[in-house]
C-alpha cells in the first residue's frame, strides 16, 4: 500500500522501519518540527525524522496538521492509509477521511483501557500485570476508534516505564505490518469500544515527581519505576533534591534483622531505618523501601554504594521536604 506515516519519538521507529521492510511505498514522514536542545540549543531532527532520512523518505513537519495549506500537502501525496504512531497533534476529520482506508493509530495499551497520552507510565504507576497494543481505526474522539487488532504484552514484576516502552514499540512494530495486510485484503473486523471500561491515562506533569513517603512501600514502587525517565521520582536529602532510580519494597519481617531498633520503632515515613554497604532503607506508610541507585542534584546517577561514599546516610535521618 502506498503509506503516509506520521509519528515523532523513539516508540515509532520501529514502526516505520518495519513498513519498509514489508515493502509498502512510504510516500512521506510527517513529524513533529525540530526543536532545540541541550546546552548548545542546537537544532535536533526528531527520531522519525532521522529514520525517514536515513531511507530517503521526504519529510513534512507541520507546525499545525490541522492548517489548511497542511491538509493540501497530506491530500497531495495521494496515500491509500495513513499510520499514526506517537505523531503528537489531533487529526481534523478531514484527514481522518481522507485516504482510502482512513487513518489507523498503533496505541500503546489494550483498549478501551488507558485512552490518552501516557498508556505506558500508567499502566506501570497503576501496578497492571498486562498491557499491549491496539491497533485502531481512529475517527475524531480521543482513542475512541474501533479496534482492528490487539495483541497482549505481559508486566514483568521489576518492569520499568522504559523497558515496557522498549517491548510495546517492538510489539507495535509487528502488529502494524499484519494488520496492514489485513486491512488490505479485507479480512479484518472492526470491533467497537466499551466506553464503559475505558479509563483515561493523562500526560505525566513534573509536579508527579515529588516522592509522599506516607504512601504504601508498594504503590510507591509502581510510582517510581513509571516515572523513571521523566519527570523521575525525587525527594528532599540534606536540603537537596535526590532521584530514586532503582528500589524495591521490602517486607518488614525479611529485613527487621537490619534496623537499628532505635529508629525502626514507631519511625515516621521518610525516615531512614538502616543502611548497609549498598543500600539504604526508608520507612513509608507502610513498609519499608530499600533504596539501591540514586542521583544526587547536579550530579549523575550511581548507585548507593558510590552514593554513600560521599554522603554517609545515617540511621535517622529524614527524607522528604
Amino acid at each position: 500500500m502506498k503509506v503516509v506515516f506520521m509519528g515523532t519519538p523513539d516508540f515509532a521507529v520501529g514502526a516505520l522501519e518495519s513498513i519498509i521492510q514489508a515493502g509498502h511505498q512510504v510516500a512521506a514522514v510527517v513529524t513533529q518540527p525540530d526543536k532545540p536542545k541541550g546546552r548548545g540549543k542546537e537544532m535536533q531532527m526528531t527520531p522519525v525524522k532521522a529514520c525517514a532520512a536515513a531511507h530517503d523518505i521526504p519529510v513534512f513537519q507541520p507546525v499545525k496538521i490541522k492548517d489548511s495549506e497542511a491538509v493540501e500537502v497530506l491530500r497531495s501525496y495521494e496515500a491509500d492509509i495513513f499510520v499514526v504512531a506517537a505523531f503528537g497533534q489531533i487529526l481534523s476529520e478531514e484527514i481522518l477521511s481522507m485516504p482510502k482506508y482512513g487513518c489507523v493509530n498503533i496505541h500503546a495499551s489494550l483498549l478501551p483501557k488507558y485512552r490518552g497520552a501516557a498508556p505506558i507510565q500508567w499502566s506501570i504507576i497503576n501496578g497492571e500485570k498486562v498491557t499491549g497494543v491496539t491497533i485502531m481505526q481512529m475517527d475524531k474522539g480521543l482513542d475512541t476508534g474501533d479496534m482492528l487488532m490487539k495483541t497482549e504484552v505481559s508486566i514483568d514484576e521489576r518492569e520499568t516505564a522504559d523497558s515496557l516502552h522498549d517491548k510495546l514499540a517492538q510489539t507495535g512494530a509487528c502488529l502494524i505490518v499484519e494488520a496492514l495486510s489485513k486491512i488490505e485484503s479485507g479480512d479484518v473486523t472492526p470491533v467497537k469500544q466499551n466506553g464503559e471500561e475505558s479509563s483515561y491515562a493523562k500526560m505525566m506533569q513534573k509536579s508527579m515527581s515529588r516522592i509522599d513517603w506516607s504512601k504504601d512501600a508498594a504503590e510507591l514502587d509502581c510510582l517510581i519505576r513509571g516515572l523513571i525517565s521523566w519527570p523521575g521520582a525525587v525527594t528532599v536529602y540534606r536540603g537537596k533534591n535526590l532521584k530514586i532510580w532503582e528500589e524495591q519494597a521490602a517486607a518488614e519481617d525479611m529485613v527487621h534483622v537490619k534496623y537499628d531498633a532505635e529508629y525502626f520503632k514507631d519511625a515516621v515515613p521518610g525516615t531512614v531505618v538502616c543502611v548497609d554497604k549498598d543500600a539504604f532503607y526508608v520507612q513509608t506508610g507502610k513498609g519499608i523501601l530499600k533504596i539501591t541507585a540514586v542521583q544526587p542534584e547536579g550530579k549523575k546517577r550511581m548507585s548507593v554504594k558510590d552514593f554513600l561514599l560521599g554522603y554517609p546516610v545515617k540511621a535517622g535521618e529524614k527524607l522528604g521536604g
